[in-house]
Protein backbone atom coordinates (compact mmCIF):
# COMPACT_ATOMS: atom_id res chain seq x y z
CA UNK A 1 0.00 0.00 0.00
CA UNK A 2 2.59 2.64 1.25
CA UNK A 3 6.16 2.62 -0.10
CA UNK A 4 9.38 4.63 0.28
CA UNK A 5 12.49 4.07 -2.14
CA UNK A 6 15.97 5.22 -1.72
CA UNK A 7 15.33 8.15 0.98
CA UNK A 8 17.49 10.73 1.26
CA UNK A 9 16.20 13.91 3.15
CA UNK A 10 17.18 16.02 6.16
CA UNK A 11 17.16 19.70 7.30
CA UNK A 12 19.34 22.59 6.22
CA UNK A 13 21.95 20.85 4.64
CA UNK A 14 21.95 18.39 7.23
CA UNK A 15 21.28 14.77 6.16
CA UNK A 16 19.10 13.01 8.24
CA UNK A 17 17.45 9.43 6.05
CA UNK A 18 20.28 8.04 3.75
CA UNK A 19 18.75 5.45 1.31
CA UNK A 20 15.83 4.71 3.55
CA UNK A 21 13.15 2.39 2.45
CA UNK A 22 9.78 0.64 3.84
CA UNK A 23 6.90 -0.93 3.20
CA UNK A 24 3.46 -1.02 4.77
CA UNK A 25 1.43 -3.46 3.37
CA UNK A 26 -2.55 -3.38 3.25
CA UNK A 27 -4.00 -4.53 6.36
CA UNK A 28 -1.14 -5.09 8.72
CA UNK A 29 0.41 -3.08 11.93
CA UNK A 30 4.02 -1.70 10.74
CA UNK A 31 6.00 -0.33 13.04
CA UNK A 32 9.42 1.48 13.06
CA UNK A 33 11.59 1.62 16.09
CA UNK A 34 14.78 3.08 16.89
CA UNK A 35 16.95 5.00 19.46
CA UNK A 36 16.28 8.87 19.52
CA UNK A 37 17.90 10.97 16.51
CA UNK A 38 17.46 7.34 14.41
CA UNK A 39 15.62 9.44 11.95
CA UNK A 40 12.09 7.89 13.08
CA UNK A 41 9.76 10.87 12.97
CA UNK A 42 11.49 12.45 9.92
CA UNK A 43 10.21 9.34 8.30
CA UNK A 44 6.75 10.06 9.19
CA UNK A 45 7.30 13.50 8.04
CA UNK A 46 7.69 12.20 4.32
CA UNK A 47 5.25 9.95 4.48
CA UNK A 48 3.13 12.51 5.22
CA UNK A 49 4.23 15.16 2.96
CA UNK A 50 5.60 17.62 5.33
CA UNK A 51 9.21 17.21 4.24
CA UNK A 52 10.57 16.55 0.24
CA UNK A 53 12.91 14.16 -0.14
CA UNK A 54 16.38 15.14 -1.94
CA UNK A 55 16.22 11.98 -3.27
CA UNK A 56 13.87 8.86 -3.86
CA UNK A 57 10.47 7.69 -4.34
CA UNK A 58 7.11 7.86 -1.96
CA UNK A 59 4.23 5.57 -3.65
CA UNK A 60 0.77 5.09 -2.40
CA UNK A 61 -1.87 2.73 -3.66
CA UNK A 62 0.28 2.26 -6.31
CA UNK A 63 0.74 5.95 -7.20
CA UNK A 64 4.13 8.49 -7.18
CA UNK A 65 2.86 11.13 -4.45
CA UNK A 66 6.21 11.72 -3.85
CA UNK A 67 5.58 15.74 -4.99
CA UNK A 68 2.36 15.76 -3.79
CA UNK A 69 1.56 18.23 -0.63
CA UNK A 70 0.32 17.42 3.06
CA UNK A 71 -3.22 17.91 2.60
CA UNK A 72 -3.61 15.85 -1.20
CA UNK A 73 -2.00 13.10 0.93
CA UNK A 74 -4.60 13.26 3.71
CA UNK A 75 -7.17 13.25 1.21
CA UNK A 76 -6.23 10.30 -0.66
CA UNK A 77 -6.66 8.17 2.41
CA UNK A 78 -3.14 8.74 4.55
CA UNK A 79 -4.38 9.86 7.77
CA UNK A 80 -1.85 11.05 10.63
CA UNK A 81 -2.01 11.27 14.13
CA UNK A 82 1.61 13.38 15.17
CA UNK A 83 3.80 13.42 17.94
CA UNK A 84 2.20 15.25 20.86
CA UNK A 85 -1.40 15.46 19.63
CA UNK A 86 -1.19 19.49 18.26
CA UNK A 87 -4.84 19.31 19.62
CA UNK A 88 -6.64 22.78 19.46
CA UNK A 89 -6.74 23.60 23.84
CA UNK A 90 -9.11 25.77 23.30
CA UNK A 91 -12.00 23.61 21.37
CA UNK A 92 -13.67 20.53 22.52
CA UNK A 93 -13.01 17.14 21.92
CA UNK A 94 -15.73 17.11 19.50
CA UNK A 95 -14.58 20.20 17.97
CA UNK A 96 -11.20 18.70 17.23
CA UNK A 97 -12.87 15.32 16.13
CA UNK A 98 -14.44 17.24 13.37
CA UNK A 99 -11.85 18.98 12.28
CA UNK A 100 -10.37 15.70 11.28
CA UNK A 101 -13.38 14.95 8.24
CA UNK A 102 -12.51 18.56 6.32
CA UNK A 103 -11.83 16.55 3.20
CA UNK A 104 -14.86 16.11 0.70
CA UNK A 105 -15.65 12.56 0.91
CA UNK A 106 -14.80 12.30 4.85
CA UNK A 107 -17.30 15.29 5.18
CA UNK A 108 -19.80 13.99 3.59
CA UNK A 109 -19.36 10.98 6.56
CA UNK A 110 -18.63 12.84 9.46
CA UNK A 111 -21.40 11.94 11.74
CA UNK A 112 -21.51 8.29 10.68
CA UNK A 113 -17.21 8.38 11.71
CA UNK A 114 -18.04 10.21 14.70
CA UNK A 115 -20.45 7.69 15.89
CA UNK A 116 -17.92 5.15 15.51
CA UNK A 117 -15.06 7.01 17.02
CA UNK A 118 -16.75 7.26 20.37
CA UNK A 119 -17.98 3.61 19.68
CA UNK A 120 -13.96 2.99 19.78
CA UNK A 121 -13.52 5.45 22.34
CA UNK A 122 -16.46 5.20 25.02
CA UNK A 123 -14.53 7.42 27.03
CA UNK A 124 -14.91 10.49 24.24
CA UNK A 125 -18.22 10.49 23.89
CA UNK A 126 -18.41 11.53 27.89
CA UNK A 127 -15.84 14.05 27.41
CA UNK A 128 -17.16 15.48 23.97
CA UNK A 129 -18.32 19.11 25.30
CA UNK A 130 -14.67 19.13 27.54
CA UNK A 131 -12.17 21.90 25.87
CA UNK A 132 -9.16 19.75 24.81
CA UNK A 133 -6.73 21.47 27.06
CA UNK A 134 -8.69 20.55 29.93
CA UNK A 135 -8.15 16.36 29.09
CA UNK A 136 -6.50 13.94 30.20
CA UNK A 137 -3.22 12.73 28.44
CA UNK A 138 -4.62 9.64 27.62
CA UNK A 139 -8.11 11.07 26.35
CA UNK A 140 -5.81 13.38 24.41
CA UNK A 141 -4.03 10.79 22.76
CA UNK A 142 -7.77 9.45 21.81
CA UNK A 143 -8.69 12.44 20.29
CA UNK A 144 -5.86 12.67 18.47
CA UNK A 145 -6.15 9.13 17.04
CA UNK A 146 -10.04 9.55 16.44
CA UNK A 147 -9.30 12.91 14.40
CA UNK A 148 -7.01 11.23 12.12
CA UNK A 149 -10.33 8.51 12.13
CA UNK A 150 -12.48 11.16 11.04
CA UNK A 151 -10.55 11.18 7.62
CA UNK A 152 -11.58 7.77 6.70
CA UNK A 153 -7.98 6.97 5.99
CA UNK A 154 -7.18 3.85 4.37
CA UNK A 155 -3.72 4.05 6.29
CA UNK A 156 -3.46 5.18 9.58
CA UNK A 157 0.26 6.98 10.71
CA UNK A 158 0.83 7.34 14.19
CA UNK A 159 3.92 9.00 15.92
CA UNK A 160 4.55 7.94 19.39
CA UNK A 161 1.10 6.80 20.63
CA UNK A 162 2.34 5.90 24.09
CA UNK A 163 4.69 9.18 24.39
CA UNK A 164 3.99 10.36 27.93
CA UNK A 165 1.08 7.91 28.97
CA UNK A 166 0.83 5.79 32.21
CA UNK A 167 1.30 2.31 31.76
CA UNK A 168 -1.96 1.04 31.74
CA UNK A 169 -3.06 3.68 29.47
CA UNK A 170 -0.48 2.75 27.07
CA UNK A 171 -1.95 -0.78 26.81
CA UNK A 172 -5.35 0.45 26.36
CA UNK A 173 -4.54 2.77 23.04
CA UNK A 174 -2.08 -0.70 21.88
CA UNK A 175 -5.33 -2.54 22.64
CA UNK A 176 -7.55 0.51 19.91
CA UNK A 177 -5.10 -0.30 17.58
CA UNK A 178 -4.72 -3.56 17.25
CA UNK A 179 -8.59 -3.38 16.94
CA UNK A 180 -8.44 -1.34 14.20
CA UNK A 181 -6.04 -3.34 12.37
CA UNK A 182 -8.19 -6.24 13.13
CA UNK A 183 -11.12 -4.21 11.31
CA UNK A 184 -8.90 -4.23 8.27
CA UNK A 185 -7.33 -0.95 8.45
CA UNK A 186 -3.75 -0.35 7.86
CA UNK A 187 -0.95 1.05 10.93
CA UNK A 188 2.47 2.79 10.06
CA UNK A 189 3.78 3.54 13.55
CA UNK A 190 6.84 4.94 14.86
CA UNK A 191 7.19 4.45 18.56
CA UNK A 192 9.71 4.20 21.39
CA UNK A 193 8.67 1.61 23.28
CA UNK A 194 9.63 -1.02 21.26
CA UNK A 195 8.47 -4.28 23.17
CA UNK A 196 5.02 -2.81 23.24
CA UNK A 197 4.53 -2.04 19.55
CA UNK A 198 5.79 -5.46 18.62
CA UNK A 199 3.58 -7.33 20.05
CA UNK A 200 0.98 -5.68 17.99
CA UNK A 201 2.74 -5.61 15.25
CA UNK A 202 2.59 -7.81 12.02
CA UNK A 203 6.11 -6.34 10.40
CA UNK A 204 8.84 -4.33 12.46
CA UNK A 205 11.65 -2.21 11.23
CA UNK A 206 14.87 -1.16 13.10
CA UNK A 207 16.17 2.52 11.94
CA UNK A 208 19.62 3.61 13.38
CA UNK A 209 21.42 6.71 12.11
CA UNK A 210 18.80 7.41 9.25
CA UNK A 211 18.93 3.62 7.75
CA UNK A 212 17.12 0.29 8.06
CA UNK A 213 19.29 -2.02 9.78
CA UNK A 214 17.13 -4.45 10.65
CA UNK A 215 13.56 -5.64 9.07
CA UNK A 216 11.63 -8.79 9.99
CA UNK A 217 8.35 -10.10 11.64
CA UNK A 218 7.97 -9.43 15.93
CA UNK A 219 9.12 -12.91 16.62
CA UNK A 220 12.53 -11.89 15.36
CA UNK A 221 12.62 -8.63 16.09
CA UNK A 222 11.98 -9.38 19.47
CA UNK A 223 15.23 -11.22 20.13
CA UNK A 224 16.59 -9.66 23.10
CA UNK A 225 20.72 -9.64 22.26
CA UNK A 226 19.62 -8.37 18.54
CA UNK A 227 17.57 -5.85 19.88
CA UNK A 228 19.69 -4.41 22.21
CA UNK A 229 22.49 -4.18 19.53
CA UNK A 230 20.72 -2.59 16.65
CA UNK A 231 18.26 -0.46 19.07
CA UNK A 232 20.69 0.55 21.71
CA UNK A 233 23.88 -0.07 19.54
CA UNK A 234 24.84 -2.09 22.18
CA UNK A 235 27.06 -5.43 21.54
Amino acid sequence: MLRLDGIDAGYAGTQVLRQMGLEAKQGVITVLIGPNGAGKSTTLKIVNGLLRPTRGQVSFAGEDITKLPAHERSARGIGSCPEGRRLFPLLTAEGNLRLGAYAPRARAAADETLAYVYDLFPRLRERASVKAGRLSGGEQQMVGIGRALMSKPSILVLDEPSLGLAPKLVSEIFEKIHELRQGGLTVLMVEQNAYAALRIADFGYVMQNGRVVRAGPPGELLDLEALRRDYFAIG
